[in-house]
């Protein structure tokens, strides 16, 4: 698929790109292969603006064993609404609308700036999502095209270097095996701390995008807020560890912003059942009481398959 212009044709604030995606005309000009479920490719215009977007209609959504039919496009929404309410802005502007397939999860294209391989010999290429994400083909950041660092790779050595940080032990072929690591970095910390929140299940690798201007998104929260837990992360690099004081403040006023009547808890009401939002502040109030990362529970799979 060629890539197009993706940038509205003025900077859009946060409200205004949510109004553009509720309220625009979709378009659809493709599909993105090699997804579980319905992913659609987008324009969206309204009032002379316009954008790329992603559309993933309910009507295309696979059924899964442990979530209730037709749910996943709402999990992705209440993902975002989280994310905002954090005040990290992780995940891109995503809202509920009707489209050409019907109900479905509209997101906000990012274009993701590529990796810098050439930093990262033993590494992997995770720049895709298994959905296809919400980036194609990765275009060049702002600074003149150079690569963003490696967010996770692939080492000989028995410990981390310095910068990484460890999650598993990983077969790589013929009886060989590699240690599995991530960047010790404040952006991936930050996601794993809203991953534990909304009980995320699949923090792949091809789910990271990081954008030009040093941001960094996560994308494809379907499952999600799971009134059991069901976290599976490559991010377990801080398990066990204390919560950075940024986060412990996040998780005080998260747990301020649960509480029962408030605007965020009414809309949450419209995207998932009221018994996963009373798991979701169990775990906020759990965060809060530990101040430390969770650690795998030994119940459930730690680490999402495939992890890229």
């Amino acid at each position: 698929m060629p890539a197009p212009e993706r940038i509205p044709s003025r900077s859009l604030t946060g409200a205004e790109l949510v109004a553009l995606l509720t309220e625009g005309e979709l378009t659809v000009l493709g599909q993105i292969r090699g997804a579980s479920n319905a992913v659609l490719y987008c324009t969206v215009a309204r009032d002379g603006e316009e954008a790329t977007c992603v559309y993933k209609p309910v009507a295309g959504e696979q059924p899964l064993w442990d979530f209730p039919d037709g749910t996943l496009a709402g999990r992705e929404v209440a993902a975002y609404e989280i994310s905002e309410a954090t005040g990290w802005g992780l995940v891109p502007p995503t809202v509920l609308r009707e489209g050409p397939y019907g109900e479905g999860m509209c997101q906000l294209w990012i274009d993701a700036v590529p990796h810098d391989d050439a930093d990262d010999a033993d590494g992997e290429d995770d720049a895709d999502s298994e959905d296809g994400g919400d980036s194609e083909d990765g275009g060049d950041s702002e600074d003149g095209g150079a690569g963003e660092p490696p967010l996770l790779a692939l080492v000989e050595d028995e410990e981390p270097g310095e910068g990484w940080k460890a999650v598993a032990r990983a077969e790589v072929g013929e009886g060989r095996t590699a240690l599995l690591v991530h960047a010790d970095d404040a952006r991936l910390r930050r996601l794993a701390v809203l991953d534990a929140v909304i009980n995320n299940g699949d923090r792949k690798g091809g789910h990271l995008l990081p954008a030009p201007g040093g941001r960094l998104y996560g994308i494809d929260h379907g499952v999600t807020f799971n009134a059991d837990d069901k976290l599976r992360t490559l991010l377990w690099g801080w398990a066990g560890e204390p919560l950075t004081a940024e986060a412990v403040e996040v998780v005080e006023r998260l747990g301020a912003q649960l509480a029962p009547g408030t605007p965020l808890v009414t809309r949450l009401g419209e995207l998932i059942t009221e018994a996963e939002i009373e798991a979701l502040r169990g775990r906020v109030a759990g965060l809060r009481a530990t101040g430390r990362h969770p650690e795998p529970s030994g119940e459930w799979p730690s680490i999402p398959w495939p992890p890229v």
